[in-house]
C-alpha cells in the first residue's frame, strides 16, 4: 500500500469471476506522510483512504468481470460504516462482491477486515466507460503486478 500515491491494493489473492467475488490484501505502511497529520502522535488511516481501498478492490473485480473492455469510475458510496481504526503496519483483507452490472453501471458490496475484525464496509457504485486515452496500459500493468491478470485468466493483459 502506497498511501501517498493512492495505490492501495498490494495483491489480489482470490478472484471468482463466476460468483463475482474478489479478495485482496492491503498492507498499511509503517510510516507515511499521511500519518503526520492524521493524527500527530496517534497515526490512523483516514476513512477516505479505507473507502478508496474498497473502491480499488471493487474496481479490480469489475475490470476482471468486463475482461478489461471498460474501466470503472467510482460515482457513489452508500451505506458506509466504519467500525474500528486502522494504524500503521496493519494487514487488511479487502473483499468485494458484484451486486449489479448493466447499462454502463456496476454496484459492489465491499468490506475490510483486520485480524478477523470488521473495520468497514460500504455499497459502491461505478460508471463503466471506455478507457481514457493512455490509461489502459498503466491499469493493466498495475493489475499484472497485483496478480489480478493471472487470476482473471487474462495472462499478459492482451485483450480477451
Amino acid at each position: 500500500m502506497r498511501l501517498e500515491y493512492f495505490e492501495m491494493i498490494d495483491a489480489v489473492v482470490r478472484l471468482d469471476r463466476t460468483a463475482g467475488t474478489i479478495e485482496a490484501v492491503a498492507k498499511v505502511p509503517d510510516a507515511s506522510p499521511v500519518f503526520e497529520g492524521h493524527f500527530p502522535g496517534h497515526p490512523l488511516v483516514p476513512g477516505v483512504l479505507l473507502t478508496e481501498t474498497m473502491a480499488q478492490a471493487s474496481g479490480y473485480l469489475i475490470l476482471a468481470h468486463l475482461g478489461f473492455e471498460r474501466m470503472p469510475f467510482l460515482t457513489g458510496v452508500d451505506k458506509a460504516r466504519f467500525r474500528s481504526f486502522v494504524g500503521p503496519g496493519a494487514v487488511l483483507t479487502v473483499t468485494a462482491k458484484l451486486e449489479h452490472d448493466g447499462s454502463g453501471y456496476a454496484v459492489t458490496k465491499a468490506a475490510i477486515r483486520h485480524e478477523g475484525k470488521s473495520i468497514c464496509d460500504a455499497e459502491l457504485r461505478f460508471r463503466t466507460m471506455p478507457f481514457p486515452e493512455g490509461l489502459d496500459a498503466p491499469m493493466r500493468e498495475r493489475a499484472r503486478t497485483s496478480g489480478l491478470l493471472h487470476l482473471a485468466g487474462i495472462g499478459d493483459g492482451a485483450p480477451t
